[in-house]
């Protein structure tokens, strides 16, 4: 284990910027979250629920945003492709805070479907700029960033709308991250590598045999959607232990250290990530997956607030750093002509992730109590990770076909 490897990172003047940048264009997103919520049962005067509303409908425009953003990415490049959220963002988000529920919906449905494609950019940037043996380390960092991003935006968000109110607070949250988008669109960093083209049985022509119409892209393989769908299931996970421990915390009559709780658990991630970019080997995605799922499963077995607040740090270990190794996984194994894309299903699986596995973690609570939430994640985890063991090991096989390039070999 070497901690030096963040060192270097840091030397490196792209990887310094974009991490930094990043921070700022992700910032707003929970910060927005809190405010919207306290806008819609606020000023508003709505439920709770019609506050989940918008935010599922923000959630399913991101997940669709992210693959068809990060598709442009690859074809015209960072700024022609920043163009159409710098048109669409300021508009929208200038005119969200002042209207009625509905119009906020459509207004903030717009907006998703327009986010600026920040996940992707940060991560290729950041991919560009290393060597080869610096990926995880540098993916890990940026997963570091991301929990920086979440632990500080609702703190950002609640006193924002403490003193602003909540429409002058989602104005001026937004509006930094337009500010910071930008700044980026201005830096415009190089997001590719430079590879050699790919050859022509990875990435399809279009000269000679006719397209077909319904053809899967090039990229899709079964060891990617298993990734992706254990990306999908680590964000099912998350969700399902966040309400988890809603929920335990008041069955343990300790509300009041819910705040507390909930940054040991971010803490136990962040702690993660720095200490799986730092190894010199890294375990497999289905492996992290594994220790997400039964360490999420043991936390069902609280007794008390100590307990379940010890319990939900060592499952906090292994959140961000499931996560960086799915991803990991999946950009070794696609070339990267069509990271951004690749990117986007799994910034859109993270999204999905959140917004199946709130409703669901939801009815698992309301029929068994609060450790439903942490055995229904915990369990759809290990046998997710089960089937992408079992599909790995049969793809790498003696038989197994030359990686791609810029993919890692089996060995």
């Amino acid at each position: 284990m070497s901690f030096q490897t963040y060192a270097d990172l840091w030397r490196i003047p792209d990887v310094r910027r974009i991490l930094v940048l990043g921070l700022f264009l992700r910032v707003p997103m929970p910060a927005s979250s809190v405010i919207v919520t306290l806008h819609v049962v606020g000023p508003l005067d709505r439920s709770y629920a019609e506050a989940g509303l918008v935010s599922t409908v923000l959630a399913i425009a991101m997940a669709i945003s992210g693959p068809w953003l990060g598709r442009l990415l690859d074809r015209l490049g960072l700024r022609r492709t920043l163009l159409l959220p710098l048109a669409i963002l300021p508009i929208a988000w200038s005119i969200a805070p002042w209207v009625g529920y509905l119009p906020l919906i459509a207004l903030i449905a717009v907006a998703g479907l327009f986010t600026v494609p920040s996940w992707s950019i940060v991560r290729q940037v950041v991919l560009r700029s290393v060597e080869p043996g610096q990926r995880t380390a540098a993916l890990s960092a940026d997963a570091i960033m991301t929990e920086l991003a979440f632990m500080v935006g609702p703190v950002i968000g609640v006193l924002s709308a403490s003193y602003l109110g909540t429409s002058w607070a989602l104005l001026v949250t937004q509006w930094l991250g337009i500010a910071a988008a930008i700044v980026l669109w201005l830096l415009n960093p190089s997001i590719t590598e430079g590879e050699p083209a790919v050859p022509s049985d990875a990435v399809p022509s279009d000269s000679g045999a006719p397209a077909r119409r319904f053809a899967l892209p090039s990229w899709v393989s079964p060891g990617v959607v298993l990734l992706l769908a254990g990306t999908f299931t680590a964000s099912l996970i998350l969700i399902a232990e966040d309400l988890g421990t809603v929920a335990a915390m008041r069955d343990f009559d300790r509300t009041a250290l819910l705040g507390l709780v909930m940054a040991i658990w971010a803490l136990g991630s962040l702690v993660g990530a720095l200490v799986y970019g730092a190894l010199n080997r890294h375990p497999s995605a289905a492996v992290m997956l594994v220790l997400l799922g039964a360490t999420t499963v043991l936390t069902a077995f609280a007794w008390g607030p100590v307990s379940f607040a010890v319990l939900l740090l060592l499952s906090g270990f292994f959140c961000a750093p499931t996560l960086t190794a799915a991803l990991e996984a999946i950009t070794s194994r696609v070339p990267s002509t069509v990271r951004g894309e690749v990117m986007g299903w799994h910034g859109s699986a993270i999204t999905l992730g959140s917004a199946v596995g709130a409703p669901t973690a939801g009815f698992a609570i309301d029929l068994i109590g609060w450790q439903g939430g942490f055995i229904l994640g915990g369990g759809l985890g290990l046998l997710i990770a089960a089937a992408i063991w079992l599909t790995v090991r049969r793809m790498t096989k003696p038989t197994a076909e030359a990686p791609l390039p810029g993919e890692k070999s089996p060995a």
